[in-house]
């Protein structure tokens, strides 16, 4: 894989994807070069404990979004329920109530798109376990500018609807069982530019 450095890392998942992220936070470098934002479907309920169960598995400080949220390298963000989450420039990040896309708010498709237009080839995007296509269009977004796609392999996934379709109708750069994604991701921080 020859691809440019990167400089923001999202990760999308649906059912099935907390179990995955859990084997991958707990042992991802502390010296990450860029942020990790993650973006899972869950209901809209105000008193989620998503972000502390990621906080307690994480030795990078994670913090859930809110408007207009600073981005610095080595945190991990969490999209909130029931907004989507846009990046406006490479260190700012802003969140958008608009319609559901794909069933969803928040939209894999809409933050990886998102991302693809500010961070061009240095956007690397990982799709984990879902029951619906969310995410495939953004990923073929972020393709389209020559980043990096990364789907977890759909036999590992609890629910493989959602890496399937995707690997349907584009060409990942990697297809990652849940044991490989952390090394694969701290290895994306030393690579240099070409």
């Amino acid at each position: 894989m020859n691809k440019a450095s990167t400089e923001i890392l999202l990760i999308g998942g649906s059912a099935g994807s907390i179990s995955v992220l859990l084997e991958i936070i707990p042992y991802l470098d502390k010296a990450l070069s860029f942020p990790v934002i993650i973006i899972l479907h869950r209901k809209a309920h105000p008193e989620s404990n998503l972000s502390d169960l990621l906080k307690f598995h994480s030795s990078l400080p994670v913090a859930e979004v809110e408007d207009k949220t600073s981005l610095s390298p080595g945190y991990i963000y969490l999209a909130p329920a029931d907004y989507h989450l846009l990046l406006e420039t490479k260190s700012l990040a802003a969140l958008d109530s608009s319609e559901k896309v794909n069933y969803s708010r928040p939209s894999i498709d809409v933050s990886f798109q998102s991302a693809a237009v500010i961070f061009k080839q240095h956007t690397t995007a990982l799709l984990l376990s879902g029951a619906n296509a969310d995410g495939m269009e953004g990923l073929l977004t972020i393709a389209s500018y020559g980043g990096t796609v990364l789907v977890q392999d759909p036999v590992s996934a609890e629910f493989g609807y959602m890496p399937r379709q995707t690997l349907l109708n584009l060409e990942a750069d990697a297809v990652l069982k849940p044991a490989q994604m952390a090394t694969f991701i701290n290895g994306l921080h030393k690579k240099e530019q070409p």
